[in-house]
């Protein structure tokens, strides 16, 4: 049997009586009485943001999305069921997928449960979200049938009719009862999050008519299917911060979906508060002796008489050119980010509550003026991440009196970039050398400062010697395949009882500081040799988990070290459970020593499903994480170098002497191989003395072919049990 359920019936009807009797309304929610609500336009959605993101004070871990799911979710009918998005059918049918109500706990990723529906699809964000984040915001995560949610998979939202499913264009219609719902989270996903969770990404629609990226589709929808109470307790939970898994906010659009139709017009959406609802239909006088004031390079002062109103005139919309520039509810407005020398015109109209309009003022003409200062000259040059071939140039910012746009690098006296930053990594350059290094400011008109003072700095020594353990390897991979790698490359075994690892969520954003502490208290980490860790749940595998997730998770769990014990009710698995924007430092006596990410970087996405390893010539740890410099990028779910280190290259001596030979040295042509131990050889690679390889093989038995090598001397390497030998060999 197909049907509606109740909760959708009653908010049809209950839009129905509103529309009769326009006197039943809801109270404001105290919520707002700090925001607002007399602005329109881009104004009250920045205003709104502000809110959202202020309040927005406990971050879910996308596993106790399941809790607050099961509170969210709950069936207004029956407590023990989660009603499901998209589904339509009550049961009877022999098609489970397409069913609205399911146990609250029958819940996994398998066929027949229920399951988290990232309504906005992770891989459309931009980037891609996380299960952190945007990627665990309950405000547009939903239950949903498992296989159902995988049909929908990233399908764009489209326009359709009836119940849910693919439609012609391949787009996704979550079905008459559902498109409000879903509306109405992507409008909260796009002003909590801007353009990470942009509406044209999401959704099939047009945007020409909206002042940014929102699209007519999501607005029509938040129209046609009103708010229902089912909707509403999601907002009265999760602004309960003595709730659990609440996040301590709400999404304003289902307190008010008139919200929408205020910041991206269109067809007006139901007035739940009723004050932008009245039978008031005189306009606003039109403001009049509009006076531009204060000229700058970039700025001017607009100031004007208020306008009257038969009620009250609420704010005034400041036009730039016949462009909208901004809403207000004074009577003047700095208007910013101006061209230096240009002339421009500007207008003011007023507007009362329900949206009467006034006409547009008499025009007023200003200009701004010309600017010929030039930036200030950039100071405190600081030189840091040296290598044997890069360092890292950072210097304190200019000013100017307009704005400083760039900055000129001069490396030796000659330009070598431009760039917008105050900082900037040099590359290629020789070891143990020095160079002179200088900067210049520019502004947006092309004035020039003069060069900074210069500073020296200086590459590294190819032989210098590693002091102190550090990062080798980072992988965040798929669910929880999440590890880390610390080697030693220093010429004694460490207790590594001093040290422990540490996690900043989501880079310092809303204060988060360093948590989640893991000390290594009773481990040991070998001379030359590395140290995995590795989050317990790694090895635990969902049905969604692809065959290389699974081959990597077990095999990280098969070479661990260490690995943190996974609990989904306390720490799951922190502080190995980061993301791609999580710092992570290993300290010292609590003294931070090294680190992957940037710390207080905010939402920066330096690791998402990838794999991070520490290049060969880096031998100390680094309190300034450099990716461009210091790692190479490999694709997620790559553990295929875990346990093991490019820089540690060990004598044949080392590895059980006299048990594998490589012989005749000198050589001609074929190198024979005395392999007598039950470990197998998995690679060569031969190297001249440049450093570049000339030969590589995978898995050699019995001999090698060097005929086709140069004479001269070279270095031999091979593998065997995850760790690197070398042999000089002689080629004639």
């Amino acid at each position: 049997m197909f049907y509606v359920k109740n909760s959708f019936m009653i908010k049809k009807i209950t839009f129905l009586l509103l529309f009769v009797c326009s006197t039943f309304i809801y109270a404001q929610q105290t919520y707002y009485n700090d925001v607002n609500l007399n602005l329109t336009g881009i104004t009250l959605k920045e205003e709104l943001a502000t809110k959202i993101i202020s309040t927005h004070t406990q971050f879910l871990f996308y596993d106790q999305v399941w809790g607050a799911s099961k509170a969210t979710d709950v069936n207004p009918n029956n407590n023990q069921e989660v009603l499901l998005i998209y589904g339509f059918e009550n049961g009877t049918d022999t098609d489970v997928t397409n069913n609205r109500e399911r146990g609250i706990d029958n819940n996994s990723g398998t066929p027949g449960d229920w399951n988290r529906e990232h309504v906005f699809s992770q891989s459309l964000g931009v980037p891609p979200l996380s299960d952190a984040g945007p990627g665990s915001d309950a405000h547009h995560l939903r239950a949903a049938d498992a296989q159902r949610n995988s049909s929908r998979n990233n399908r764009k939202f489209t326009i359709g009719s009836g119940f849910s499913g693919i439609q012609q264009n391949g787009g996704w219609y979550p079905g008459d009862e559902w498109k409000g719902d879903v509306a109405r989270m992507m409008m909260y996903m796009y002003v909590r999050y801007n353009n990470r969770c942009l509406p044209s990404n999401i959704g099939t629609g047009d945007n020409s008519s909206t002042p940014d990226d929102m699209i007519d589709l999501f607005l029509q929808w938040n129209v046609e299917d009103p708010v229902s109470e089912f909707e509403k307790q999601r907002n009265t939970y999760h602004e309960n911060t003595a709730n659990q898994n609440a996040q301590g906010n709400r999404n304003p659009f289902i307190d008010n979906p008139i919200l929408a139709t205020r910041i991206w017009g269109g067809t007006k959406a139901e007035d739940l508060w009723g004050i932008y609802t009245s039978s008031d239909i005189q306009a606003p006088s039109t403001p009049t002796n509009l006076i531009a004031s204060n000229n700058t390079t970039f700025s001017i002062d607009l100031s004007w008489e208020a306008a009257t109103d038969n009620v009250v005139v609420s704010s005034y919309d400041v036009f730039v050119d016949g462009n909208l520039f901004a809403n207000t509810t004074n009577t003047s407005l700095t208007i910013n980010q101006l061209n230096s020398d240009t002339n421009y015109s500007f207008t003011v109209l007023a507007k009362d509550i329900v949206n009467n309009l006034s006409a547009q003022s008499n025009p007023v003409n200003a200009s701004t003026l010309k600017d010929t200062e030039a930036p200030s000259v950039p100071t405190n040059l600081v030189i840091s991440n040296q290598t044997t071939t890069s360092f890292v140039v950072s210097w304190d910012a200019s000013t100017d009196n307009t704005a400083v746009t760039e900055y000129d690098v001069y490396l030796d006296g000659n330009k070598i970039a431009t760039v917008t930053e105050t900082m900037y990594t040099i590359t290629n350059l020789f070891a143990a050398t020095s160079y002179t290094v200088q900067i210049l400011a520019k502004d947006k008109v092309g004035n020039l400062s003069n060069l900074s003072d210069d500073i020296i700095a200086t590459t590294n020594n190819i032989d210098t010697n590693s002091t102190e353990i550090f990062f080798s390897e980072y992988l965040e991979g798929s669910s929880n395949n999440k590890a880390l790698e610390l080697v030693n490359l220093t010429d004694k075994d460490i207790d590594l009882s001093a040290y422990s690892i540490k996690r900043q969520s989501n880079g310092g954003l809303n204060g988060a500081d360093w948590e989640f502490n893991f000390p290594l208290t009773g481990k040991i980490i070998k001379s030359q040799d590395v140290f995995v860790i590795v989050n317990e749940a790694a090895g635990e595998h969902s049905a969604s988990k692809s065959q290389k997730a699974i081959a990597a998770g077990d095999f990280l769990i098969s070479i661990a070290d260490s690995i943190r014990v996974h609990n989904g009710d306390t720490n799951f698995g922190a502080p190995l459970n980061f993301n791609g924007d999580d710092p992570i430092g290993l300290f010292k006596n609590n003294v931070l020593i090294d680190i992957i990410g940037t710390y207080n970087s905010g939402q920066i996405e330096f690791g998402e499903d990838k794999t991070l390893r520490r290049k060969k010539n880096i031998t100390q740890p680094n309190t300034n994480f450099d990716l461009t410099n210091e790692w190479d990028i490999f694709d997620k779910d790559n553990a295929d170098d875990f346990g093991k280190h490019s820089a540690i290259v060990l004598s044949i001596n080392l590895f059980l002497e006299g048990n594998i030979q490589f012989y005749p040295n000198p050589v001609r042509d074929i190198l024979n191989i005395r392999n007598t131990t039950n470990s197998e050889i998995k690679n060569i690679t031969i190297y001249n003395f440049l450093g570049k390889k000339v030969f590589y093989q995978k898995k050699p038995t019995y001999n090698i072919n060097v005929k086709k090598i140069s004479k001269g001397i070279y270095m031999l390497t091979f593998e065997v049990e995850n760790k690197m030998y070398k042999s000089k060999i002689i080629k004639y």
